[in-house]
Parts: C-alpha cells; structure tokens; sequence
C-alpha cells in the first residue's frame, strides 16, 4: 500500500482512538506493507507505541507534506513516555516535534505535560516555537472542546441511567474548523479532538447499545414491562439528544475578526491555564 497523507492520518486517529479507549498497552492492526503477515494474510497486532514509531517514519518519506504527521507521531510518544515515567525520552520526543513544527503550547500546559516545566532542555524547545494569534484563537478553542464533549459524555451517561426505551443516543459533536490553519500545531490538535469525538461515541453507544439489548430482553419476559414509562423515556432522551445537538452546533468555531497572523513566540510557559 501506498503511504498518502489521507491514509497516515487515519491511521493516527485509529492510534489515538485505541489510546483512549484501551489505554497505553493498547494493540491495533499492522498497517500495510508490514514483511511480517498473519493468519490468512492478515497483518499482526502492533502496541501503540510502535504504531505511533511507524508512522513517523512512514510520514517522514512524504516530505513537507507529511511534516505535520511526523510532529504528531513525536508527540503522541512524547506523551506516551510521560505517562510512563520516562522524561528524557517525552523531551527528545517533543524536541523532534518542535522540529518538525509543532507548536501546541496549550497541550504543553496541560496536567500531564507539567513535571516538564522545570526541565531547561524542555523550556528550551517551548522558546524555539512560534504561533500566530489566530492558530492559538483555534488551539484554545479545540482543546476546550475537548472538554466540553467529556463533559456532554459524562452528562449523557447519567441522563441514561434507569431509561426503559430502547433507543439509542448519538453524542452530538461541534463540527470541525474548516479555515486553513497556518502552523502544523493546529492540524496535530484537530485530530485529536477527531480522535476523543470517536473514542467518546464509541463508549456512549457501547452502553447505550448494552441498555438498549437488556431492556429489549426485560421487556419480553416481564409481564408487567411498563410501557408507558418507555415510552415517555424515548420522548425525553429525544428531546435531550436535540438540546445538545443545538448545543454542540452552537459552539463551532468562529474566527476572531483581525486576529494576527504574523509568527510570534508562543505565551510564555506556565501562563496558559489548561481548559478545565
């Protein structure tokens, strides 16, 4: 198979779904021209850590095109080594992410990312990025959009809890920012929020879909189901389910009029509060 921009980026967000749902020791499917084939020809499993290895050095091949793919490989292992302790391997990660563009100075904030602060080999990368003012208007806007789906998840799942219907329930999501960014950060930041919108739906329907089978059972064998109750259940998670379609449709991303678009150095560490 041949590497394209469109199939390596899938692949990241395949990565960062499996991430987020199955944690750091997540497997996913061998991509491609892997020498080593499976049963029936099917590519072997691969830990994250290696698939985010992989596309690193598939995107590199690309060229420019494929700069932001490898900043979002670097990163992704940059933050996979934090999560396990391992410091000087996140910062030689991140490093090369600088490199490559990457200038998400609002993930670098987050909690994660802070025993990094007082690294100078860290702080040192942080001072070589740079940023306009619109990319940073739209980094503060993906990352608390992050946070409000959680948010809207989390709210869902308990507005579900005891519902006799049968119906299942779509995690609405703001829709995309489709304005040509001018620094790779953005790109890198838009799918991961393309990555916790799906690892969010899939884990809404995977208990909605449980609910829904349990009370399809329930309701064949208990004579005294209450219908009615079901019925007005449907009605309220229908009216629900509109309020924050309207809600997330509501949120999308506006450009702030005359929001700069000159390189300047990204916010000085530690003065971004992360979305919370």
């Amino acid at each position: 198979m041949v590497d394209t921009v469109n199939s390596l980026a899938t692949r990241v967000h395949e990565l960062l779904v499996a991430l987020m749902t199955e944690g750091a020791d997540a497997r996913v499917p061998g991509q491609g021209s892997s020498p080593a084939r499976g049963f029936l020809g099917a590519s072997p499993s691969v830990d994250v850590t290696t698939g985010f290895h992989d596309v690193v050095a598939r995107a590199t091949t690309l060229g420019p095109d494929g700069t932001w793919l490898v900043a979002a490989g670097h990163v992704s292992l940059g933050v996979l080594a934090i999560a396990r302790g391992q410091a000087d391997r996140s910062v030689f990660h991140l490093d090369a992410a600088a490199a490559a563009g990457y200038n998400d100075c609002v993930t670098l904030h987050a909690a994660p990312m802070r025993p990094l602060h007082d690294d100078p080999r860290f702080r040192a990368l942080y001072q070589r990025m740079r940023i306009t003012a619109a990319d940073l208007d739209e980094l503060f806007w993906l990352h608390r959009e992050m946070h409000l789906m959680t948010q809207d998840a989390q709210k869902a799942m308990i507005d579900n809890l005891g519902r006799l219907d049968t119906g299942v329930s779509l995690l609405p999501q703001a829709p995309m920012p489709t304005r040509e960014p001018h620094t790779v950060g953005v790109l890198v930041a838009r799918i991961d929020l393309a990555a916790t919108q799906t690892a969010l739906r899939q884990a809404a329907l995977k208990t909605d879909f449980q609910r829904s089978s349990g009370n399809t059972s329930l309701s064949l064998i208990d004579d005294s189901w209450d219908y009615s109750r079901a019925r007005h259940d449907a009605w309220h998670a229908d009216d629900l389910d509109s309020r924050r379609l309207r809600a997330a449709e509501a949120r999308a991303f506006v450009e702030r009029p005359g929001a700069g678009t000159t390189l300047t150095p990204c916010p000085p560490l530690g003065s971004i509060t992360y979305p919370a």
